[in-house]
């Protein structure tokens, strides 16, 4: 059996900063979308990918960083479901 990866790392390290800051900007753009529809997703974060289990890319920094949407109730997984629909109803 092998052992899970660890969960991603909450604060990014290797990744260039540019690209921490496009998915900043992105969370941000995000969160205030959904906030003008009345949604919010209160665990939102920024995080770097997976580490590389192999030696393949050892040594480079990584290329991007990921939006951690995190979890929600029910409800506002509806709402969000209702909102998109809408939009690609338009």
């Amino acid at each position: 059996m092998t052992p899970k990866p660890p969960l991603p790392r909450r604060t990014p390290q290797h990744v260039a900063p540019d690209k921490i800051q496009e998915a900043v900007d992105a969370r941000d753009a995000l969160a205030a979308a959904l906030t003008s529809v009345g949604i919010q997703l209160p665990a939102m974060d920024v995080r770097t990918p997976w580490p590389v289990t192999d030696d393949s890319d050892a040594g480079r920094a990584t290329r991007y960083a990921l939006i951690h949407l995190g979890v929600c109730s029910a409800p506002v997984a509806l709402a969000l479901a209702a909102v998109i629909v809408d939009g690609a109803v338009r």
